[in-house]
């Protein structure tokens, strides 16, 4: 499982890193581009982009995890083998 939860973790965080990459260099986000177009200090506007484009980025990171280890934990017993049953969804 370890192995699968970090492929999991990094097809999730692809696009985060692409949108991190690009910031800045290829594109203005729009947050800060709203700021500067309404006079603000452009500093203190590319303070709270990379504020939130970290927030975005751990977030993004946070809920991959908990998805990834809730499946596991449904899916898989202590002896790390599947248990498709946990797929099925139970009488009532």
């Amino acid at each position: 499982m370890r192995f699968i939860k970090q492929q999991s973790l990094h097809a999730a965080m692809i696009p985060v890193i692409n949108m991190l990459v690009a910031a800045g260099i290829i594109s203005l986000p729009g947050m800060m581009t709203g700021q500067i177009l309404a006079g603000a200090d452009p500093v203190e506007a590319v303070k709270y982009q990379i504020m939130i484009m970290l927030l975005i980025a751990t977030s993004t990171a946070a809920g991959t995890m908990i998805a990834v280890e809730m499946a596991a934990r449904r899916l898989f017993d202590a002896r790390q083998r599947l248990q498709l049953d946990g797929l099925i969804k139970a009488k009532k």
